[in-house]
C-alpha cells in the first residue's frame, strides 16, 4: 500500500494591496493561535535562506525565554521541534536544530519532501513561493489578509507568467479584522 503523498501548503501573511511587509500586518495572540494550528497541521516548514535567516534570527531565542508573551512562545516552540527544509545555493551551514539544506533539482527535492511527508508542509517563504507556483508544486494556499495599505514591499507571486484559478475553500475573519483565506488550486 502506497503512503499518501502530503500537501504542499503556502501561507503567509498579506496586507489589502498584496504586500508582505511583516511590519504592516496585525500580529496578535488570535493570529499566532491562528499559524500555530496550521504549522501544528503540517509534517515540516520549507523556506528560502532570507526567511530562514529572518526565523533564525528570532524566533530560537523567544522558546528559551520563559518571559515572552505565551502565544509567541508556544510558536516558537514548536517551531524548533518541526523538520525545517531550507533552499539555498549562497548559505551551506544551518545550524538551527531540526534544519535540513535542501540542494541540486528543486522540483525533484520539494517532490521528494512531499512524497515523504504525509502531513504535509507548509512554505512561508515569498521568492521561494513563487517559484514553486511557477513549478505548480503549490497545492493549497492559506493567506491572512491584513486590513492594512502597505503600499510597499514585495508582492504575492511577482513575475508570475500566467493565471492561476483557485478555489475558495473556507474563510474566518478575525477580531483585528484580518481574514484568514484557505484556498487550493482548482482542478484543470
Amino acid at each position: 500500500m502506497l503512503a499518501a503523498m502530503g500537501l504542499l501548503t503556502f501561507g503567509i501573511n498579506v496586507t489589502l494591496d498584496g504586500c508582505c511587509d511583516h511590519t504592516a500586518g496585525i500580529a496578535d495572540d488570535e493570529l499566532h493561535h491562528h499559524f500555530t494550528a496550521l504549522m501544528d497541521s503540517a509534517g515540516a516548514m520549507l523556506w528560502g535562506r532570507t526567511t530562514y535567516e529572518m526565523m533564525e534570527g528570532y524566533w530560537p531565542s523567544v522558546a528559551g525565554d520563559e518571559q515572552a508573551p505565551r502565544a509567541e512562545r508556544e510558536w516558537a516552540m514548536k517551531l524548533d521541534a518541526k523538520p525545517k527544509y531550507v533552499v539555498s545555493t549562497t548559505r551551506r551551514d544551518f545550524p538551527w536544530q531540526n534544519t535540513v539544506h535542501l540542494q541540486g533539482d528543486l522540483r525533484a527535492a520539494v517532490q521528494q519532501i512531499k512524497d515523504r511527508t504525509p502531513d504535509g508542509v507548509l512554505i512561508g517563504s515569498l521568492t521561494l513561493g513563487a517559484e514553486l507556483e511557477r513549478l505548480e508544486l503549490i497545492d493549497e494556499y492559506r493567506l491572512v489578509v491584513h486590513p492594512v495599505l502597505a503600499g510597499r514591499g514585495p508582492r504575492l507571486f511577482e513575475g508570475l507568467p500566467t493565471p492561476r484559478q483557485l478555489e475558495l475553500v473556507s474563510s474566518r475573519t478575525f477580531k483585528a479584522g484580518q481574514t484568514a483565506l484557505h484556498l487550493r488550486r482548482r482542478p484543470t
